[in-house]
């Protein structure tokens, strides 16, 4: 699926008595810009001029190129819940969904201000094999996440994979939702469970060294060396197995770092999760690693290189509706791969400008045959 075939099945909200610019060349023009670097509606408003010769060879543009204003007030009056319901249908047809692992996690758009506070926060579910973004809910904050997390859960098919969620989603509702779903889990637990914390926590501590089961590994980057000790029990006599549907691992990782820079070690961490997997210790320090890697993956991705956080669109349903397109728009760029003789391509940063440079790299990126 094409993105402008993404764009038309949209439903126009509009009175098309009053209709000058298709809804459809509006979207196809705004992913683009995001693609190529473009960070509000004037940056959108200039790209599409200055790429109009483009555009006329993939839209049909009635009303020529859209102005910054046109753009914010069809992204602040269309249907959020349309929008990501359409996202995910592009999603599920652009992308392999060929990973066992999705995690679920929250992030805030920190630029949506009003008041000195951030009026959004997202719930978004990351597949771990290409590092996208399958689908999204909108909480009005981060405590609300509870509510959010089920919502999500709803609209995935997630038969046959490992559901990871930080300890927010930690809930026996929860996880009898995913059991329903056909799904695994690996759970973070805190304190906000202070009964199922504690009896993990005695678990461990009694647990004979011969049962013990463990695994550790090093990590060498960021100006520091981690160590990450993975320790596993199937000893369920402290837990509630009633409470927790399912459950059959209790897991330990503790996590000590050593700041190269600094000269000196950290304190170590330890956190503990429940698991419905029976497997090694080797497999859950995997999966815990990978879980925290939604950071790089999305999270930091959309920050740093995508600048979702100095976004300072505030209107109606413009910033739930705009987070969509910077997913769009990053989901375009993982899957472009403009050397696929060789294993490691150019970097996202590196090919927005590419797509800037040049019409055949974007009309690659945007799955157009022509130029």
């Amino acid at each position: 699926m094409s993105i402008l075939e993404f764009a038309e099945s949209l439903p126009d909200h509009r009175q098309q008595i009053k209709v000058r610019h298709l809804s459809s060349d509006i979207i196809f023009i705004t992913v683009a810009a995001v693609i190529c670097g473009a960070e509000d509606w004037q940056d959108v408003q200039y790209f599409g001029r200055c790429k109009e010769a483009f555009f006329r060879r993939h839209l049909e543009l009635p009303g020529g190129i859209p102005s910054h204003d046109t753009f914010n007030r069809f992204f602040s009056n269309i249907d959020p819940v349309v929008m990501e319901q359409q996202f995910r249908i592009w999603v599920k047809a652009v992308c392999a969904h060929d990973s066992r692992l999705v995690s679920i996690d929250g992030k805030t758009i920190c630029g949506a201000k009003s008041g000195g506070k951030s009026m959004f926060h997202m719930v978004s579910a990351v597949c771990h094999a290409n590092g996208v973004c399958l689908a999204q809910v909108r909480t009005d904050e981060k405590s609300n996440e509870i509510t959010a997390i089920p919502e999500l859960i709803k609209v995935l098919d997630l038969e046959g994979c490992i559901v990871s969620i930080d300890a927010m989603g930690c809930q026996q509702s929860i996880v009898e939702q995913l059991v329903e779903r056909k799904a695994d889990y690996l759970l973070a637990v805190k304190k906000n469970q202070l009964e199922l914390h504690r009896s993990i926590e005695e678990t461990f501590r009694f647990e004979s060294r011969a049962d013990r089961r463990m695994t550790a590994e090093l990590d060498f980057g960021h100006g520091r060396i981690e160590n990450r000790t993975c320790f596993i029990s199937n000893n369920m006599e402290y837990v509630d197995i009633d409470k927790w549907r399912g459950i059959r691992t209790v897991v330990k990782v503790v996590s000590e770092r050593y700041d190269k820079a600094k000269g000196r070690a950290e304190v170590p961490t330890v956190r503990y999760y429940i698991s419905s997997l029976s497997a090694q210790a080797e497999t859950f320090n995997s999966l815990v690693r990978q879980h925290w890697g939604i950071e790089n993956s999305l999270h930091w991705m959309l920050d740093v290189t995508m600048g979702e956080d100095a976004s300072r669109k505030r209107a109606k349903n413009s910033p739930q509706n705009f987070s969509v397109v910077f997913k769009t728009a990053l989901t375009m760029l993982k899957n472009y791969n403009p050397r696929p003789d060789i294993k490691k391509g150019p970097s996202v940063k590196t090919k927005r400008k590419m797509g800037g440079w040049s019409d055949i790299h974007l009309s690659a990126m945007l799955n157009m045959n022509t130029v």
